[in-house]
């Protein structure tokens, strides 16, 4: 096994069993592993990472993961359904069918204007807690993190919502390498959520 296949499945495991997000978790594998140094280009993709996880949770999680998945993806509807004005997207590992009982429930939300989501929020009486990233340009991104219930799981679940401009939904639908979508509408969700129960 090489270097990065090696960082590949130490982050896996951090994803499937702490909700890590694959930046970090690959940054602290290469550090678990003595690779503290680790350039970025040395990292393993997030693909890379993507398909160790499904092979942690197939080896690891077959008899859970599933149902933690709907539970979270159920959260993620009632979101959805309740935020509908701004366009919310699922994204992360509840989108991809990758998450446990770890992991945070990632939506989307393109804005007109990136504080009404917010003033909804407050009149909806519902308490946040604001963190900002760089986005692709250099340009502050806005998440608000909530703790909201699971009730399928009878525990509290983290939702973060991602305040995105408007403009910014067109490129955002498209696929990656693979042609699989990073993202996706209510119906989208619904959609893969009837298939995968077909299946």
């Amino acid at each position: 096994m090489s270097w990065t296949e090696e960082i590949a499945a130490v982050a896996a495991r951090l994803v499937a069993e702490e909700g890590m997000e694959y930046g970090p978790a690959k940054r602290k594998a290469a550090r678990t592993l003595g690779r503290g140094q680790t350039r970025a280009g040395e990292l393993p993709s997030n693909e890379m990472v993507e398909d160790a996880v499904r092979e942690h949770l197939a080896l690891f999680c077959a008899d859970t993961q599933p149902a933690e998945l709907q539970a979270l993806r159920d959260v993620a509807v009632t979101w959805m359904q309740r935020l509908v004005a701004f366009r919310p997207h699922l994204t992360g590992a509840v989108w991809r069918g990758t998450a446990t009982r770890w992991s945070a429930v990632h939506l989307d939300l393109y804005c007109d204007d990136a504080k009404s989501a917010e003033i909804e929020l407050i009149n909806q009486g519902i308490s946040y807690d604001v963190a900002s990233s760089p986005g692709a340009r250099g340009e502050p991104i806005e998440h608000l993190h909530l703790d909201v219930p699971c009730p399928a799981l009878g525990e509290r679940a983290t939702l973060v919502l991602t305040l995105r401009d408007h403009d910014d939904l067109r490129g955002a639908l498209k696929p990656d390498t693979r042609g699989r979508s990073h993202r996706g509408d209510l119906a989208a969700l619904h959609q893969v959520m009837a298939e995968e129960a077909a299946t």
